[in-house]
């Protein structure tokens, strides 16, 4: 996971002993809302995969309602499952998105 062809996507997908990352880059729409689902979900209901699940956003240059739902409905997808998401290095556009439609208080944010 994570060749550099995957790299010049919008999502791409990492992992380690401890954690898995879902990077996100570029602009999260309604267009690409979809893939992040699905990397999301993927990562999250894998069998034996890692219970913490990092949504890396240092990348992410804008985010509408669309990608800000894929994150929600991830993070109740992860609450069925036992794992958790957090979320890391969030820039201002993002973290004032959250902010004002109260999603902030849903997810751990590190690195901001």
């Amino acid at each position: 996971m994570g060749d550099q062809q995957d790299r010049d996507r919008s999502v791409w997908v990492d992992s380690d002993e401890q954690r898995i990352v879902v990077h996100i880059a570029g602009e999260m729409d309604l267009d690409r809302a979809p893939m992040l689902h699905a990397a999301l979900r993927t990562a999250i209901t894998q069998p034996g995969s890692q219970s913490e699940i990092v949504v890396d956003l240092a990348g992410l240059s804008f985010c509408d309602s669309a990608g800000l739902n894929a994150l929600l409905q991830a993070r109740h997808t992860a609450g069925e499952h036992g794992r958790h998401i957090s979320l890391r290095a969030p820039r201002p556009q993002f973290l004032r998105l959250l902010e004002l439609t109260g999603a902030d208080s849903l997810f751990p944010i590190t690195g901001t």
